[in-house]
């Protein structure tokens, strides 16, 4: 039976009257069923209905994965009201930000949290998690879902803010229905596999797991955070089937020494969205997983993506059944295959993508949408990223690639990470700098780095500064804060090839 849902409503009912009893989620040492996740969920929404939550409220969560932050996420949308859960990251100005964009009715969060909120200056209404006047499922009578359209607004979802101040996407009830539907085919999910994410809830990846989840009885299992080192044992207590990764964790699990937890687990096939190209084939060797890459965001939906029969390493994907994608140039005119250019994508779903940012305008649901991503379709049709626009290095009169360089660097034997990023040049435009994260025990040679480039990448790409830190910065979902990298720039610790080249052979360098 193919799921009919277009609400997430619809979406709970539908799952709890096709597949009852079997097992949905794990999370907390509390597991459910089907079945008692509805009345969870309706138990919740009406607990928010007696503390004042009405249709189009908004109620921001600030809490790590938990329970309660399932029942509110499916809660809010059950009542017709919308679920904000916050990055639990967010500090000062940051979380001041989020908050004043959010403009929530209710506070919903862990006390430690809650006492962030409220040094940034919330004043609002807050429950705490775990007092007694918290809504919770049993706390109230169940209500019936309300009359919720498929455009209605379920939650808002922050964007990363990894190039800028971060934005609230508002996701309408069929954006994760579609994700669910979606993703659920890529992966080729069926109803005995057990889908296991450490990814944060207030990151449209995770919820859409418990969609695909719905969509076809599989079951999930939620963790706290991810743990490189504890990872695969984590896997193998879930009995999971299904990993869901970000192409940053792989270099990190690849990294760790290799040891008999790395083969003992079912995990077979895993989402994995901007895996590094190299890192694919060995990932797959050691842990016997098949990675899935794909275009997605909190904007749109799995528009570009393979599945593990036809995955191909260092590429997104073709375009997925019911959506259109095209390389364009700045004036938004189509560049001939092979040709890098920006990604646009439009949906041919009905309210599969959001409807804009809070504080904006309403986007249509068929309207095409910028990415921000600088992209190459291959001639058959296979799209390959090149960059995030703004990561873009322009040096001498070319184009360099912070994801390319970042590639390369990975190849050295003694990386495990690496971030490169534009910095002022004397002459003119840019320089290429990169920071980078030695494998452990490893020590590092910036001049060594820098020759290994020079047999990766063209001259113009080769970085110029070099600098060796224990740890990028990075946000709650793992994504390099570049923002705070540029704006720390050259530091007393960086390596500059140019003046060692100028040490060596005596003259004073040249314009960089």
């Amino acid at each position: 039976m193919e799921s009919l849902a277009a609400t997430v409503p619809e979406l709970v009912e539908e799952a709890a009257g096709r597949f009852g009893e079997r097992p949905f989620l794990r999370l907390g040492g509390v597991t459910r069923d089907y079945a008692e996740t509805r009345t969870a969920v309706a138990g919740m929404a009406g607990a928010l209905a007696a503390r004042g939550c009405r249709p189009g409220d908004r109620v921001a969560a600030l809490m790590s994965n938990r329970i309660e932050l399932v029942d509110l996420i499916l809660g809010c949308a059950w009542l017709g009201a919308v679920a904000v859960p916050l990055n639990t990251g967010l500090v000062g100005g940051s979380l001041r930000h989020a908050l004043d964009v959010a403009e929530p009715s209710f506070l919903y969060g862990e006390a430690p949290l809650v006492a962030r909120a409220h040094a940034a200056g919330y004043r609002g209404p807050t429950w705490l998690v775990g007092a007694a006047d918290a809504p919770r499922a049993g706390a109230a009578e169940a209500v019936a879902p309300a009359p919720a359209r498929p455009e209605d607004t379920a939650a808002v979802l922050f964007t990363s803010g990894t190039t800028g101040p971060s934005k609230g996407v508002r996701c309408p009830q069929a954006q994760f229905v579609w994700w669910g539907r979606g993703v659920g085919e890529a992966l080729c999910l069926t109803a005995d596999d057990v889908l296991y994410s450490c990814l944060p809830l207030f990151h449209t990846n995770a919820i859409n797991m418990l969609a695909q989840a719905m969509t076809v009885g599989a079951s999930c299992v939620l963790d706290e955070r991810f743990s490189a080192s504890r990872y695969w044992s984590r896997v193998a207590e879930a009995e999971a089937t299904v990993g869901y990764l970000l192409g940053a964790m792989v270099p990190m699990l690849l990294a760790q020494p290799p040891g008999p937890g790395d083969r003992a687990h079912r995990v077979r096939r895993g989402l994995s969205p901007a895996t590094p190209g190299p890192a694919w084939g060995p990932f797959r060797e050691r842990f016997g997983v098949t990675l899935v890459d794909g275009f997605g965001s909190t904007e749109t939906n799995l528009v570009i993506g393979s599945t593990p029969r036809d995955a191909r390493p260092g590429l997104m994907g073709t375009v997925r059944p019911g959506f259109d994608a095209r390389v364009v140039d700045e004036a938004l005119a189509p560049v001939p295959d092979g040709t890098a250019g920006e990604l646009v994508v439009r949906s041919h779903r009905e309210h599969a993508f959001s409807t804009g940012y809070l504080g904006g305008p309403p986007e249509p649901s068929d309207s095409w949408r910028r990415t921000g991503d600088r992209v190459v379709r291959e001639p058959d049709g296979w799209f390959r990223f090149v960059d995030r626009i703004k990561d873009v290095i322009r040096r001498r009169g070319e184009n360099v690639s912070s994801h390319e360089v970042e590639s390369a660097l990975r190849t050295h034997p003694a990386v495990v990470e690496a971030a490169a990023f534009p910095v002022p040049s004397e002459l003119a435009e840019d320089e290429v700098m990169v920071v980078v994260v030695p494998r452990p025990g490893a020590v590092l040679d910036p001049a060594d780095l820098a020759q290994h480039c020079a047999l990766e990448l063209p001259g113009f790409a080769v970085p110029r500064y070099v600098e060796v830190v224990p740890a990028l910065p990075l946000t709650e979902t793992g994504k390099v804060r570049k923002a705070v990298l540029r704006q720390r720039g050259v530091t007393a610790d960086t390596w500059d090839r140019a003046a060692a080249a100028s040490v060596t052979s005596g003259r004073r360098p040249p314009g960089p």
